[in-house]
């Protein structure tokens, strides 16, 4: 599959079905390449539905089952849009740090492995992190029931990074407080049951 160069071919792209309940156009959507006007289409669309199928089936969905309504912030971003996001200071990191993240289409640099990832908000968990202010009984929910490689948690919505990847770093970090890293291999609390955090969350809908 070649990248689109005409409306109707773009039209077909954003058709694509990566699992039940998500398509590749939910993920096409840029506030800056909108804004700025840039394309924010794939260059190897074939790689990125093969990686965005993986973060949609073995995480997204997941989610969707078990709490709802999953709300896509930020998914793919082109090399051209993410370079000038972190060009203009919008929040996004250079290209060679979101290959095989929010660049769907590039392998990353250290290992050639493959990934995919995405910022979400959860309306359900939202409104208790509201209250609360607490947004590690989610990650640890997480973290013991799914196969992500990254979580990166943010105040506003408290919205996530979710990334799936062939070689998973099972990392979680925040800019919550308590800020920074969370758990990563080799730390403490990386193993062993953390349902104390989550003892009123909905069970995994498989």
């Amino acid at each position: 599959m070649k990248t689109p160069k005409t409306l109707k071919s773009l039209e077909e792209l954003g058709r694509v079905r990566l699992s039940d309940n998500f398509y590749l156009r939910d993920f096409l959507y840029s506030e800056v390449g909108n804004f700025h006007g840039i394309p924010n289409i794939p260059l190897n669309p074939e790689l990125a539905i093969a990686t965005g199928t993986h973060l949609c089936q073995e995480l997204l969905e997941p989610l969707r089952r078990s709490f709802g309504q999953v709300c896509i912030r930020s998914g793919y971003r082109s090399t051209v849009v993410n370079q000038f996001c972190h060009d203009h200071s919008y929040g996004c990191g250079s290209n060679e740090r979101n290959f095989a993240r929010h660049i769907w289409d590039v392998p990353d640099d250290e290992n050639g492995k493959l990934g995919a990832m995405a910022c979400v908000v959860l309306p359900w968990f939202q409104e208790r992190y509201e209250e609360t202010q607490e947004w590690r009984s989610l990650a640890w929910w997480i973290h013991d029931h799914l196969p992500y490689s990254s979580l990166y948690f943010f105040p506003k919505l408290c919205a996530f990074n979710i990334g799936w990847h062939e070689q998973p770093d099972r990392r979680i970090d925040s800019y919550i407080k308590p800020k920074g890293c969370l758990t990563k291999p080799g730390m403490d609390n990386h193993s062993g049951d953390h349902s104390d955090w989550y003892s009123d969350f909905p069970r995994l809908k498989i």
